[in-house]
């Protein structure tokens, strides 16, 4: 009797270590990975609920035609919309080749009194291609056009 009782308690206890292994692995993969998770946002969700200033999430859209602006140095201005409202970028550093006006941007940075800091910008690779994400909200706001399509 005492051997099955001593047998249940191990079991008991093995199985209580492994709940607090499996506890344990999963706040430090959680607080590992605090900062390497970004978010994605479109234009009309950050109007709609402005996320906290300290976190750093990825924009994307349209670059709104005519909000293009090269200041002193490298840092830039433009305006990201996706139809239904426009965030104001500003960046500091190269922009990529392909980075143009009415074209698809995803950008990773934070929200600031109300201007997006962006501090990587990426920008679509070919005529055809747009992030999913992007193509996403677009078509939420209804102003997506399939590539090829005539305007």
């Amino acid at each position: 009797m005492a051997l099955k009782s001593l047998k249940k308690q191990r079991r008991i206890q093995v199985i209580a270590l492994a709940v607090v292994a499996l506890v344990l692995s999963t706040a430090l993969i959680g607080y590992g990975m605090r900062d390497g998770i970004n978010f994605f946002r479109s234009p009309s969700q950050v109007a709609e609920e402005p996320p906290a200033p300290n976190e750093v999430f990825r924009i994307g859209g349209l670059v709104e035609e005519g909000s293009l602006v090269r200041g002193q140095g490298s840092v830039i201005s433009f305006t990201v919309t996706d139809g239904g409202a426009a965030v104001p970028v500003t960046y500091s550093g190269v922009l990529p080749d392909l980075f143009a006006e009415n074209q698809g941007m995803v950008g990773t940075g934070r929200l600031v009194d109300g201007v997006f800091e962006a501090t990587e910008i990426l920008a679509k690779h070919d005529e055809d291609y747009m992030p999913t994400e992007v193509v996403d909200a677009l078509k939420e706001q209804g102003v997506y056009k399939e590539p090829g399509a005539e305007s």
